[in-house]
């Protein structure tokens, strides 16, 4: 059983930063990439960043210079820092691992989401 907890959303002002949080917990072997989506009402889920185990790491154009993307490979977590934060950037956050459990194989894991509202 593999079970990724975010945390770390909430309301804030336009121009404003929020850290979110994600933490894999349960029996699995290794990590592999983790991502950070987010999913506005009425619109499709976007890739907003990405990070592999080795820390290279992506952006979407419209987070790029703004957000920031790290993980703890030893807490099995990943960090979201959001900056200059937009009312654009409103959406549900939802943290993505692709994890090896032995046994089991590779497969990606979803976390509940978190809600990430930017108004003034």
């Amino acid at each position: 059983q593999v079970q990724l907890v975010e945390s770390g959303g909430g309301l804030v002002q336009p121009g404003g930063s929020l850290r979110l949080s994600c933490a894999a917990n349960g029996n699995f072997f290794t990590i592999n990439r983790m991502n950070w989506y987010r999913q506005a009402p009425g619109k499709e889920r976007e890739l907003v960043a990405a990070i592999t185990s080795g820390g290279d790491t992506d952006y979407a154009d419209s987070v790029k210079g703004r957000f920031t993307i790290s993980r703890n490979n030893a807490k099995n977590t990943v960090y979201l820092q959001m900056n200059s934060l937009k009312p654009e950037d409103t959406a549900v956050y939802l943290c993505n691992g692709n994890i090896l459990r032995l046994g089991y194989g590779i497969r990606d894991y979803w976390g509940q989401g978190t809600q990430v509202t930017v108004s003034s």
